[in-house]
């Protein structure tokens, strides 16, 4: 029989602990790179996706993350380095380049959600609800309250995002969508090496990757500055 109580127990348990999350921050950051409907699409379909494997697997799933997380924060890492890099990518001509070969702004969305939201705190808390209520009906009833829960928290980080968006200088939040996606990737190589037993490591790997990653940025800053130079220009003649 469905649980109303289990069900308002998830959605307050789910949401309270996602209020403040990287991932209400990642939107924000990612309402400089996406429109709003995109953002919601993509993020809609991956919260679904993400609480699904959470209440159908359970503590099946929460056993193997808990083995093989260094694995998925490493992905995340990359790939949040990468989107701060592409942050400072500001050149209009550039901008419109990179959305001509965005074929499905949601499906990026999606999997930049994805991959942040994978083994974190909200997940497995639905993890924990649905391996301790077992396969049935209030197995819909977790992943409803669950999923809901997660967007609508996500929904108040989107709109302070867009809020911010309309109300600031473009060139203030693409460094806020850098500043956010550089801190997530530090973050999650600390995590990566921590859970790899390799503290020792920990000072030069970071060290490194700051000044490798300090000098990529500092690279395309300058060939911005060229071009954006250049195209003056070529306009004053």
């Amino acid at each position: 029989m469905f649980s109303l109580s289990l069900f308002f127990t998830v959605f307050l348990a789910v949401f309270v602990a996602e209020m403040g999350d990287k991932t209400q921050l990642l939107l924000i950051a990612l309402t400089s790179k996406y429109k709003v409907r995109d953002i919601l699409i993509g993020t809609t379909v991956a919260i679904l996706v993400l609480n699904a494997i959470a209440v159908l697997a359970g503590g099946l799933l929460n056993e193997f993350l808990s083995t093989h997380i260094w694995i998925v924060k490493l992905i995340a890492c990359l790939a949040f380095f990468y989107f701060s890099v592409t942050s400072l990518l500001k050149d209009s001509e550039e901008e419109e380049a990179s959305e001509s070969r965005i074929k499905f702004a949601p499906l990026a969305v999606f999997c930049i959600f994805f991959i942040a939201e994978l083994g974190d705190k909200t997940q497995l808390t639905a993890i924990t609800f649905g391996a301790t209520n077992g396969l049935n009906l209030n197995t819909i009833g977790i992943w409803l309250a669950s999923s809901v829960a997660l967007l609508l928290a996500d929904i108040i980080g989107l709109c302070v995002g867009h809020f911010l968006h309309g109300k600031t200088p473009d060139r203030f939040f693409n460094l806020l969508a850098f500043s956010v996606f550089a801190v997530f990737g530090f973050v999650n190589l600390f995590t990566v090496l921590t859970q790899l037993e390799l503290e020792n490591l920990i000072i030069p790997v970071i060290s490194i990757t700051a000044f490798v990653f300090v000098i990529i940025c500092a690279i395309i800053l300058l060939n911005g500055k060229r071009r954006t130079d250049k195209h003056v220009s070529h306009n004053d003649k």
